[in-house]
């Protein structure tokens, strides 16, 4: 179940057709999938060795200039001419362009958004090859490397922070270069959503502090195929069903420029936050907190990341299926916190969860366990207070008792920030990587113990709200869906 809230949930999007326009689809797709993805294709190809002469002969040096003279306007009109082709190919006949595209002195960045797919890129030819940021996994794709190549694209790393720090420095010394680059674009999102709200920017395109023309994209027809996103249609998906349409319309608009304050020339994250909401306005959809953390859409609350969809509601919705009752699955749960204080080990495996859990269905207990881990195996104590604060087994002040004990790595009645951290990802089921903030706040509380901490998230104007708005929804959300009624308060008035 999701957290319960009134704006859309941005990652997942199905195709919705109606029977006829399935049988339609159906029968378009048979004679015009296989055309135009050969069409497509070849074009595509032919794209690889244009990318490889434009630098062809070129020093390493010369490679990290921008290319000028004839390499730049023989190869550049050849390769706009094929990007247009390629996407003529998969349906897009006519992109339309609304408002204009300002120069590089105007505006060195162009952010754009929503980011639904990997058919977004049309709008590098709507907008003139500008440079783009990639990740380095792509370099190493068959012809999409030599494109990156070609388009003198920044390549960044995720798992190497020097190569992220390097990126930053290269974005900076690229838009304030005094028009020397060309224009730069982003997808300031990070990720693909299906375009009912904007998620949280990324400070990357807001760093030097320059001004910016955001860009937006719409695609206006029905059925809406060109999404891809974290549940629900997959890439194929998209691909089959856009290009089994007559034609696929979008329309690329440019909005005006947006020169940054003062302050957000301070403050890339507010001069992110800033241009999120005027983009969000102009789309008529709500602009969220929302991001995409690891393999879990998330909501940003402080530092703390909220899962969008709770493990420890999934899960409940699994026992429920697998005939559990609440009762069940309370005896499960005071059983593990029993155990856990005993000394016994908290980590366990699928199958030793499905033994505890009375599961006959090991892979339902593996599926558990992917909620919560990377492999088959689990901390029983996230599971046990995540899924005792969703249902309400226990008052808020019983749980954060129990947690407390366990995460108290010392014994000494006090958190670190490492024990700190654990504990609320118990909580809400997911790990807190940044706690420094929170961690701030209960120190300024004075010693952290116990008191402090259950003052805190009392208290607190946003710790509060974990638990006024998201344990209490999700214990809400429970005892009308899952069938596990929320029987105990969570200890806030």
């Amino acid at each position: 179940m999701m957290w319960k809230t009134h704006t859309p949930h941005p990652f997942v999007h199905e195709v919705k057709l109606t029977a006829a326009r399935r049988i339609r689809g159906m029968i378009l797709g048979v004679v015009l999938f296989p055309v135009r993805i050969t069409l497509a294709t070849l074009f595509f190809l032919l794209m690889w060795p244009v990318a490889r002469l434009r630098l062809a002969g070129l020093s390493a040096a010369e490679r990290a200039e921008p290319v000028r003279g004839w390499r730049w306007w023989l190869f550049h009109h050849i390769m706009l001419f094929l990007s247009r082709a390629v996407f003529f190919s998969v349906g897009f006949l006519w992109i339309r362009v609304k408002g204009r595209q300002a120069g590089l002195k105007e505006a060195p960045v162009l952010v754009v958004a929503p980011h639904s797919g990997f058919l977004d890129m049309l709008v590098l030819y709507a907008t003139g090859l500008p440079i783009v940021v990639s990740r380095a996994e792509n370099c190493r794709l068959p012809v999409i490397g030599a494109l990156l190549e070609f388009n003198q694209s920044l390549i960044v790393s995720r798992k190497d922070p020097q190569s992220r720090k390097k990126c930053v420095s290269q974005i900076c010394e690229r838009v304030t270069s005094d028009a020397r680059w060309p224009q730069m674009l982003m997808f300031p999102e990070g990720t693909t959503t299906n375009g009912r709200a904007l998620i949280k920017f990324k400070p990357g395109a807001f760093l030097a502090g320059v001004p910016v023309q955001p860009v937006l994209l719409h695609y206006p027809g029905e059925p809406d195929t060109v999404r891809w996103t974290w549940k629900g249609q997959t890439w194929l998906g998209a691909l089959w069903h856009t290009t089994s349409q007559i034609h696929t319309s979008v329309t690329v608009e440019f909005l005006p420029i947006y020169t940054p304050s003062h302050d957000e020339k301070q403050s890339p994250e507010l001069y992110a936050e800033n241009v999120q909401k005027l983009m969000a306005k102009a789309l008529c959809v709500p602009a969220t907190d929302y991001v995409m953390e690891g393999r879990s859409p998330v909501k940003k609350l402080g530092n703390l990341s909220l899962p969008l969809e709770p493990p420890a509601q999934e899960t409940l919705r699994l026992l429920r299926e697998h005939g559990l009752t609440s009762a069940h699955v309370e005896a499960v749960m005071n059983h593990v916190i029993d155990s856990c204080h005993s000394g016994q080990s908290s980590m366990v495996t699928a199958d030793h969860l499905a033994a505890l859990l009375g599961l006959k269905d090991r892979k339902m207990a593996v599926k558990i366990c992917s909620l919560y881990s990377k492999d088959d195996t689990v901390d029983l104590r996230q599971i046990c207070v995540s899924v005792s604060a969703a249902s309400g087994f226990r008052s808020l002040e019983s749980l954060i008792h129990t947690a407390f004990t366990w995460y108290d790595a010392d014994q000494d009645g006090l958190l670190s920030a490492d024990d700190l951290s654990g504990l609320m990802g118990a909580l809400v089921g997911v790990p807190q990587y940044s706690i420094t903030e929170m961690y701030t706040a209960l120190t300024a509380r004075g010693r952290p113990t116990e008191a402090s901490l259950q003052d805190l998230l009392m208290t607190h104007p946003v710790y509060r709200r974990v638990c006024t708005e998201y344990l209490h929804s999700s214990g809400s959300a429970d005892g009308n869906h899952n069938g596990i009624p929320n029987r105990k308060a969570n200890g806030i008035k």
